[in-house]
């Protein structure tokens, strides 16, 4: 029996597409090239955006005519489209067999396996096939926050980390298959630990930062990344072991979504423009070297020219390495779509969302300038070409900015290697690996 996943959306998507894909090849099923080949095709699902669920709508409709040719082909639908009522969704999609919310993997199991036994200790121990040298793992799942245009809190449910134990044993289960580097996801991954028993021997709950210094007692992982941030989950004994564990990577990925605390209001962020920016004062302060990313939304409801501006100064003040910038779009079932006003343009939006793109691409080549003839430490993560004559290999160094680089000889993936950077765009670095990175 085969099986094939598509999968839209965030890291945290693409975690739980591993770890299905895991679940299913311990019950002997094999991954086929397309869904035409498959006898069971799951679709996992995005929300966020509305070009991601019109994404997800138009594969399953693809589907369900390839279902109408094999007899005996099922179809799964997973992730943020599910949520904890499917009526509407079953009399929309009839040809789609089971639905299932996120991480809830075991429905998905039944329908395939309706009489048999998984027992208690077959997802805890099912960890996903590596596909290369980085990895994704969750450790807390949910979000307690409901900022109003946001979904994810409706569909995944609330904050619920996992113990330090079993995402130390995936890790290990990871690098044990070569995996060098892993990214903690969250959707706030601060929150880690505020659900969990404290501990016997100080009475404190466990944090970010002992998972930290837990994960890098792994001797054969080489580095540690997390995402996403919240900047009033951001303590400084989590920012100091950033500083402090020289396996945990100096980037955080800090949305601000707004940079107007009438706007930040209206989105329910809980933390106003000053605490932010106290937030990044703390980060420069014990990381220097830090490099910060951040998210941004344009034309939420009720947003002015004045506000978005305010916004635009904001991005001009911190000079974020990254900006990922969307323009609103309502997601039904949300604060927002219940009782605000979507009353900003479409074009206007859109015109919003190009004068981020336009600042941002100044900013990223200048803050990238200072890399030329700096040699930098990268993870080989690919390479395009013949690794044996005129290839280019492809990584990130510790700040995860992109890096492509040539090298003589073959140096193999998962490798750490140095990289003389000669060459910067607003997007990525290019250089000649110089040496190998001793172990």
């Amino acid at each position: 029996m085969r099986y094939h996943i598509w999968t839209e959306g965030c890291q945290m998507n693409v975690a739980d597409s591993e770890k299905l894909e895991a679940g299913l090849a311990k019950l002997g099923w094999e991954a086929a090239s397309g869904p035409d080949q498959a006898d069971l095709a799951v679709v996992n699902t995005c929300v966020i955006r509305q070009k991601a669920e019109d994404r997800a709508i138009g594969y399953m409709s693809r589907l369900r005519t390839l279902k109408q040719k094999r007899e005996g082909m099922q179809i799964a639908v997973m992730g943020c489209m599910v949520g904890p009522r499917t009526d509407d969704l079953r009399q929309r999609f009839p040809y789609v067999d089971v639905w299932a919310r996120p991480q809830n993997f075991e429905v998905i199991i039944r329908q395939l396996m309706p009489e048999g036994d998984l027992g208690g200790e077959f997802w805890p121990d099912t960890f996903p096939e590596p596909k290369g040298p980085t990895a994704f793992v969750p450790v807390v799942h949910g979000c307690n926050k409901f900022c109003t245009y946001c979904i994810v809190p409706y569909r995944r449910g609330r904050e619920k980390s996992r113990s330090i134990d079993d995402i130390a044993r995936e890790v290990a289960s990871l690098t044990a298959r070569g995996v060098r580097e892993v990214t903690l996801l969250g959707q706030t991954v601060e929150a880690y630990g505020k659900d969990l028993p404290s501990t016997e021997v100080d009475q404190r709950k466990p944090d970010l930062a002992d998972l930290f210094e837990e994960l890098s007692r792994i001797d054969s992982l080489a580095r540690i990344r997390f995402l996403t941030s919240y900047p009033r989950d951001m303590t400084d004994r989590i920012i100091r072991s950033v500083g402090e564990l020289p396996k945990v990577c100096e980037h955080f990925n800090i949305p601000v979504q707004a940079g107007d605390n009438e706007t930040l209001a209206r989105m329910r962020r809980g933390y106003t423009l000053e605490e932010y920016m106290d937030c990044v004062e703390r980060i420069r302060k014990h990381v220097p070297s830090a490099a910060l990313s951040t998210d941004v939304i344009v034309g939420f409801c009720g947003e002015t020219e004045a506000q978005f501006e305010n916004t635009m100064r904001l991005l001009a003040e911190v000079r974020f390495d990254k900006v990922h910038v969307a323009a609103y779009s309502p997601r039904p079932g949300t604060i927002a779509w219940r009782h605000m006003e979507d009353d900003v343009p479409q074009e206007e939006k859109m015109r919003r969302l190009y004068e981020v793109e336009r600042l941002q691409e100044r900013i990223s080549r200048e803050n990238n300038q200072p890399y030329l003839g700096v040699t930098q430490e990268v993870l080989v993560e690919g390479v395009e070409g013949d690794p044996d004559g005129q290839a280019t290999f492809t990584g990130r160094n510790r700040a995860n900015r992109l890096v492509h680089f040539q090298a003589e000889g073959a140096p193999a993936i998962g490798e750490l290697v140095d990289v003389r950077i000669d060459r910067v765009t607003s997007w990525s670095l290019r250089g000649q690996m110089v040496s190998a990175v001793a172990a």
